[in-house]
């Protein structure tokens, strides 16, 4: 059985997709990240709960403290790359429920009282979705630059708040000169599939 997405796309956002290393200078738009949001909030979460917040770091101050935070083979990429987004989960998403999950609104205190039950449920879904945000930048026409090599603490810290748990940075934009890493191997269907 074939995949119904068109081959072109399938390329774009999963076989030629890798993380890039540099980008060019050219400015990622407030409308582009408006677009890139709109697409990827479809993507499902467990009881609809969202928890995942972006915070977009643009002004040349704030691209310094964050660069100040990031592992040292990851500073430069992060200083230079046009646009930077911090993803973190927000461990108090359980306020939104009764919106985002109207026909059970009780779920935010059936399900989520606790805050451990919370910061579980957060991690997981936040995940999932900073999954799609970067399948999302891809299906812009942009590069994603993934990356967890920084110092979490010290970006909760310096960016976030006590309720706010990072998950990754993301630089986003054009891909520059060698962007690219040689494509790493990945594993066999057969190596992670098992039918019982």
């Amino acid at each position: 059985m074939s995949l119904v997405l068109d081959p072109a796309a399938q390329d774009l956002l999963f076989r030629e997709a890798r993380t890039a290393n540099t980008f060019t200078d050219e400015p990622v738009t407030e409308e582009q990240v408006q677009a890139i949001y709109d697409l990827v909030k479809y993507g499902p979460t467990a009881f609809n709960q969202s928890p995942l917040r972006v915070t977009l770091v643009r002004s040349p101050e704030a691209r310094e403290r964050l660069v100040a935070h990031m592992a040292e083979g990851n500073r430069p990429k992060t200083a230079t790359a046009p646009l930077v987004a911090i993803l973190s989960a927000d461990n108090e998403f359980h306020e939104e429920l009764p919106a985002l999950f109207p026909h059970f609104p009780q779920a935010k205190d059936a399900f989520f009282s606790e805050r451990p039950v919370r910061e579980q449920a957060a991690s997981l879904n936040a995940a999932l979705q900073a999954a799609y945000f970067i399948v999302g930048i891809r299906a812009a026409g942009l590069a994603a630059g993934p990356m967890t090599g920084f110092d979490f603490a010290g970006v909760q810290k310096e960016f976030l708040d006590d309720d706010h748990t990072p998950l990754m940075v993301v630089n986003i934009g054009k891909p520059g000169d060698d962007a690219w890493f040689p494509r790493s191997p990945r594993l066999a269907y057969e190596d992670v599939v098992t039918t019982v």
